[in-house]
């Protein structure tokens, strides 16, 4: 069965483009050249990916990205963006955008992203064997539930989005032993991922603030020019 793929892209020569080359390539694709339209098809539709930009007429793709994940929404979400807007590129990975790629760009880029974007969710939604042996692992003030993707700091349950989650067990994994950007990247994002190590750093960044609310016993320490180490204190 063919992935679908939702286009929210209000330049129509760009968003023929997309739609072309992705059927092209064996892709369903849906376009809306609205943010309220193309917010409604996400939330009505299944979608297997959205492709989305930021400068939209009705509602923005800031607005569009947060609302979705505010509403559980989790369809890969790619972002088009400007490129020389950092900026705009860290408050979506922040919001929760799996991906971005920069205005302009080439079709091969383009694809590619969308392949890498699509074997990485695919990855991550592969059923467990279930087990009745609950996991858990504590650290400090911290119990980490692996088979849940759950949290809790002081027995209050904390969010973090999957891939922060994913970063955490690594870190816990080698709690204590400087991990570098690379190993981060290529063991969570996988080594087919074509975005760079500003990913890295926003994710250890949020999940480092959420970590840190209202507990000191564990740390996420900065290692200048390397990585990160994850710290356990007694």
């Amino acid at each position: 069965m063919s992935k679908k793929v939702l286009v929210i892209e209000d330049e129509p020569t760009l968003s023929r483009l997309l739609s072309y080359n992705l059927s092209q390539t064996g892709y369903e694709t849906k376009v809306a050249e609205d943010g309220r339209v193309g917010l409604q098809h996400a939330l009505q539709q299944y979608f297997d990916l959205i492709i989305l930009d930021i400068m939209l007429p009705g509602l923005n793709g800031f607005e569009i990205l947060s609302k979705l994940r505010d509403q559980k929404v989790k369809t890969p979400i790619i972002l088009l963006t400007a490129k020389t807007a950092e900026e705009e590129i860290v408050q979506g990975l922040k919001l929760g955008a799996d991906d971005y790629i920069t205005k302009p760009f080439g079709v091969a880029e383009l694809l590619a992203r969308v392949s890498a974007v699509l074997r990485r969710s695919n990855s991550d939604d592969l059923p467990t064997e279930e087990t009745t042996d609950e996991r858990v692992i504590i650290l400090g003030d911290l119990k980490i539930y692996p088979d849940q993707y759950e949290v809790l700091l002081n027995e209050e349950s904390i969010s973090l989005r999957p891939k922060e989650f994913e970063v955490l067990l690594h870190m816990v994994e080698r709690q204590g032993k400087v991990i570098t950007r690379d190993d981060l990247m290529n063991i969570v994002w996988g080594f087919d991922y074509i975005g760079g190590q500003r990913t890295v750093d926003v994710h250890v960044s949020s999940l480092r603030k959420k970590l840190e609310l209202g507990q000191n016993s564990v740390k996420i320490e900065s290692i200048r020019g390397v990585g990160y180490k994850l710290v356990v204190k007694s």
